[in-house]
């Protein structure tokens, strides 16, 4: 069995789109998944699976929580090896900013540099952000509620065709600690 994370994007946003945390761990449990448990209230959830492929869990899920809730929420599922290297492979000193300094996007598939060439990020700083795989981490020092960078780095031309949800240092962390992951 494997630990998984599974990333829902845009719910329980002012009123909004609410899944209740006790109903997705009911609907990951019916859907045959092990060691069902959620963190906060912004769609994080862990669970252990045989299956191999992320995106065909990512894929069951959004199924089950539009039969379920009736709406569409986009979901990625990210294996834990997977959620301990991004952790790892952080670009900035993680250990010596405040967490409320540091996010990461998660991307459905790999981003190259040249999507975000038309960003000028000179222009943005002292924020600034690196690619990963799959990942863009996010150094906002004001925190992402002021940030012009991660409003830019939004930007709907910037990410076409792309599933994409952030989360902030503290979430990313606790998701490692709980799929059982070493960062």
């Amino acid at each position: 069995m494997t630990m998984y994370a599974a990333l829902l994007r845009g719910i329980n946003v002012g009123g909004h789109r609410k899944v209740p945390m006790a109903e997705l761990r009911t609907l990951l449990t019916g859907l045959g998944h092990g060691d069902v448990r959620t963190h906060l209230q912004s769609g994080n959830a862990v669970f252990s699976s045989d299956s191999g492929d992320e995106n065909t869990l990512a894929v069951e899920l959004e199924r089950a929580i539009e039969e379920q809730f009736g709406f569409a929420v986009e979901c990625l599922v990210r294996d834990a090896a997977y959620l301990a290297a991004v952790a790892g492979a952080c670009p900035f000193p993680a250990a010596e900013l405040p967490p409320k300094e540091l996010h990461i996007t998660f991307f459905d598939q790999p981003v190259d540099a040249a999507r975000f060439a038309p960003l000028d990020a000179a222009a943005f700083r002292p924020e600034e952000f690196r690619l990963g795989e799959r990942a863009l981490y996010l150094h906002a020092p004001g925190g992402l509620g002021g940030s012009k960078l991660a409003a830019a780095l939004s930007r709907p031309s910037l990410n076409k065709d792309l599933v994409a949800t952030s989360r902030n240092w503290n979430t990313v962390t606790k998701l490692v600690e709980m799929t059982g992951g070493d960062a």
